[in-house]
């Protein structure tokens, strides 16, 4: 990170932990992570700094260098304002890139998000302009101008952004920027500010382990709020940034209220119900089993997910974890028949054998899922069964009481 920020950092950290008391119930190291948590979280902006949503159309301008992910970011964004009640509308203006028009028109049709383009015309500020007219015809809520990568030393592209501000008057506009790129980051983040006076940045393809140092000296060089991270390919790989929750996860202390909040996201109360109701009645079965890995692969890379939980994020931090680690179990469970996924019972020796040679996976590699599938059904009726949690909890403390 910067090293002046890194310097008046460090000091503010010893400043605050000479002479503070230590508490009985809490060890001097305890206290030291506290403080120091706090003054990355106050480093990073304090509060979280959400999105202006006001405006009919609300409309946000992205700015970004070339190859940051700013069109990825532009779906991602669309997707999470609708969520928020809005009706999104993308708008072309990168009239300089062949496939850029493309690209947002792909991404429209994945999220079902409408997207405006205008092939012919290439004059980036004519085409915002007409968009946020169409918008206000047809009944969209919010309007996200998706404009061509540039450079910050190149003065045109530099002058043709700002007249596409001066034109549509955006209630956001948000710098894009790669976190892999270091220190860069937050040169080329100064560079829009001054220019574009920025409302905000917006982080993507962000390890909150090895690239905290971006994140850390944005808000003090540039004196403007982080306001989203982007942490994956998938459209759901979106969050707003919070910094005592990036504070934790830099301090391997996890973010387990992010992960949560993408839990809730994906997880429908209604099916939540039908759920409990089928545990209840211990007809949980295979289908349903697939239906849950769909909604947990919706959150996000797996490495992600896991790093929110507190201690994992160090532990895992060198190892390789694949996006496609179900795999495996979904081969296995595709190859079943219908009733073999209600029934998990009936699958033998014979029918696990068909299952192997059809998802092509080993026979041990359907064995273990068997087992485990088995193993995760009577910890859901025994979750299900106050009697029985009873009976364990009650088992569970006269233990602990012959130990003492």
């Amino acid at each position: 990170m910067n090293y002046k920020t890194a310097k008046e950092f460090t000091d503010r950290v010893k400043a605050k932990a000479l002479g503070q008391n230590v508490l009985t119930s809490i060890s001097p190291g305890q206290l030291l992570t506290k403080i120091t948590h706090d003054e990355l979280a106050e480093l990073m902006g304090g509060q979280a700094a959400g999105i202006n949503m006001s405006g009919n159309p609300t409309v946000v301008l992205m700015s970004g260098l070339q190859g940051s992910g700013k069109t990825t970011f532009s779906g991602k964004l669309a997707n999470y304002i609708r969520r928020k009640g809005k009706r999104p509308l993308l708008v072309a203006c990168d009239v300089y890139r062949p496939a850029a028009i493309d690209q947002l028109e792909t991404l429209g049709r994945q999220l079902d998000i409408a997207v405006y383009s205008e092939r012919a015309n290439n004059d980036p500020v004519s085409i915002a302009r007409n968009a946020i007219a169409f918008a206000r015809q047809h009944g969209f809520t919010a309007v996200i101008v998706d404009t061509a990568g540039r450079l910050a030393i190149d003065e045109a592209m530099m002058d043709e952004i700002a007249r596409v501000k001066k034109a549509i008057d955006p209630q956001e506009t948000l710098f894009v920027v790669d976190a892999m790129t270091g220190q860069d980051a937050v040169n080329t983040a100064k560079a829009f500010n001054d220019r574009l006076n920025i409302d905000g940045v917006v982080l993507t393809k962000l390890d909150g382990d090895a690239r905290g140092g971006a994140a850390l000296s944005i808000r003090s060089v540039v004196d403007k709020p982080i306001k989203f991270i982007g942490t994956g390919e998938k459209m759901e790989a979106l969050d707003e940034f919070h910094p005592d929750r990036m504070a934790g996860r830099i301090l391997g202390m996890g973010d387990v209220v992010s992960l949560v909040e993408r839990a809730q996201e994906q997880f429908d109360e209604k099916q939540a119900r039908e759920l409990n109701k089928k545990i209840a009645k211990d007809q949980f079965g295979f289908d349903d089993f697939l239906e849950q890995i769909g909604q947990i692969k919706k959150m996000g890379n797996m490495k992600d997910l896991m790093g929110m939980i507190p201690g994992v994020g160090k532990a895992i931090k060198n190892i390789d974890i694949p996006d496609d680690a179900f795999k495996g179990i979904e081969a296995i469970i595709q190859s079943m028949t219908p009733e073999e996924r209600r029934n998990p019972a009936i699958i033998n020796g014979s029918r696990r054998n068909r299952l192997a040679r059809g998802s092509g996976r080993g026979i041990e590699e359907v064995n273990k899922l068997m087992k485990q599938f088995d193993e995760m059904r009577k910890m859901m009726r025994m979750m299900g069964d106050k009697n029985k949690m009873r009976n364990m909890m009650r088992q569970m403390q006269q233990m602990q009481g012959a130990r003492r």
